[in-house]
C-alpha cells in the first residue's frame, strides 16, 4: 500500500543536527510533524523504516527526516497514513505549525515538509480530521 504519511516526533531538548546537504540545523525542544510520501517501491514500508531508524535498529540515512529520527533523544510518537492519497504538499501547508525551511522539500516549492507544531495532540487531531489513519486505525 502507498500514499502520504505524517510522523509526529518529540524532541525533548534543543539540539543541533547535521542534516546532510542542508547542513547544521537547530531544533528547539517540542513536537514536530513530518509529511512524506510513500509512492515508490515498498510503499508504506518506508514508515516502518523510519520507525526502525528512530528505535536505533537501523543506521542508514536517506532522507532529511532520517537525520532527526536518528538522534537518540528524539521519539517517533505516531505515524498517520493517507492510503492511496497524494497529499504531501497540501498537508505541509494546511496542518498546524511553522515550516522548518527547506526541510524535506527539496523536490517541490513548499517552504518545508517538517513543521514545528503546537503539540502532539493538536497535530494528531488535525491530521485525523483531514482523513488520516493513526497506526492503522480510523
Amino acid at each position: 500500500m502507498s500514499g502520504t504519511y505524517v510522523l509526529v516526533i518529540a524532541v525533548p531538548q534543543t539540539m543541533s543536527v547535521d542534516v546532510g546537504a542542508l547542513g547544521e540545523r537547530t531544533f528547539e525542544a517540542g513536537t514536530y510533524a513530518y509529511i512524506g510520501s510513500a509512492f515508490g517501491p515498498g510503499g508504506f514500508s518506508r514508515v516502518d523504516r523510519h520507525r526502525e531508524l528512530a528505535a536505533g535498529e537501523r543506521d542508514t540515512r536517506h532522507w532529511h527526516i532520517d537525520y532527526l529520527l536518528g538522534q537518540s533523544a528524539t521519539t517517533l510518537e505516531t505515524a498517520i497514513t493517507f492510503p492511496d492519497a497524494d497529499r504531501e504538499c497540501e498537508l505541509a501547508t494546511q496542518l498546524p505549525g511553522t515550516p522548518v525551511d527547506d526541510f524535506g522539500a527539496s523536490d517541490c516549492d513548499c517552504a518545508g515538509h517538517l513543521l514545528a507544531t503546537p503539540d502532539a495532540e493538536t497535530v494528531r487531531e488535525a491530521t485525523v480530521d483531514a482523513g488520516g489513519v493513526i497506526d492503522g486505525k480510523r
